[in-house]
């Protein structure tokens, strides 16, 4: 990673400018922060509703534990998932003949 920084000029909504400045957020890291998880190749954003992110903060967060610790339940409810969707679609199939 280099050290080396460009300017640029950005435009967010008045309301966004102020819920950052009373969180004490540093635009410019956040905004780094999320062009690198953008760019990266192994990272996900997940948009969820508030009770969820709640629950997320308490069981990983606040635990201690990382994201690294949620993988394989990820990749399980994944699997679960797809099985879901393989039914679905074969209902689907079945009741197309």
């Amino acid at each position: 990673m280099t050290d080396e920084f460009r300017r640029i000029s950005l435009m967010i909504r008045e309301d966004q400018h102020q819920r950052l400045l009373d969180l004490g957020v540093n635009m410019s890291a956040l905004i780094r922060s999320l062009i690198d998880d953008h760019l990266s190749e192994s990272k996900i954003t997940l948009a969820v509703p508030e009770e969820t992110a709640h629950l997320y903060r308490q069981v990983v967060s606040d635990t201690g534990s990382t994201d690294a610790e949620v993988e394989p339940y990820l990749r399980a409810a994944l699997k679960t998932m797809l099985k879901d969707r393989i039914a679905q679609l074969q209902t689907l199939h079945r009741s197309i003949e």
